[in-house]
């Protein structure tokens, strides 16, 4: 099984094992057996070379795809390679934003924004406990208060419906001396 990355311009010389294997299958005219067309390249030049050479081979996630597809399939795993990029980009560019710092490890990085998270979730509790409390002492459940914050269009912490776990973490969050 290969495992190496095939990125970069020249993708077989950083993975000898795939390289190796191309060989054989030229020396003893075997077809290449691969997982996943996308795992072989994200590449349409690199696909499209491989179909060019007198090896071939088969995707076991499309094993009767014919040259169009396989030229189709490489062209949105190349696409979609890029976007994964934009994405991991924009999400490096967000954190940046939010203070943490890119390439740091270990605790003095983790410790903060795991700070800034329990302070959030912190005022989050402390803002709905008056309400959770009226709910309790009007007799509800947990279940029932699960119920009713839905249905009052009260939204949980990342904005969606409430769930009896989220509720419990919630009251779990608050000082002892606020009574539930």
């Amino acid at each position: 099984m290969e495992t190496e990355t095939g990125k970069g311009a020249d993708a077989l010389t950083k993975r000898p094992q795939l390289r190796a294997a191309i060989e054989l299958c030229r020396k003893t005219g075997a077809r290449l057996l691969i997982a996943k067309l996308d795992r072989l390249a994200r590449n349409v030049a690199f696909i499209a070379g491989m179909m060019e050479s007198k090896v071939g081979f088969v995707a076991c996630d499309m094993p009767e795809a014919n040259e169009l597809t396989i030229h189709i399939m490489a062209a949105f795993a190349e696409h979609e390679a890029k976007r994964i990029s934009e994405r991991t980009r924009d999400a490096l560019a967000a954190a940046k934003a939010r203070g943490v710092v890119l390439g740091a490890t270990g605790p003095a990085n983790l410790k903060r924004n795991i700070e800034d998270r329990q302070r959030t979730a912190d005022s989050f509790a402390a803002n709905l406990a008056r309400t959770i409390k009226s709910y309790r002492a009007a007799g509800l459940t947990q279940r029932q208060i699960v119920e009713e914050l839905n249905r009052t269009g009260v939204t949980a912490t990342r904005g969606g419906r409430w769930t009896l776990g989220q509720l419990q973490r919630v009251i779990a969050r608050l000082p002892s001396s606020t009574p539930i």
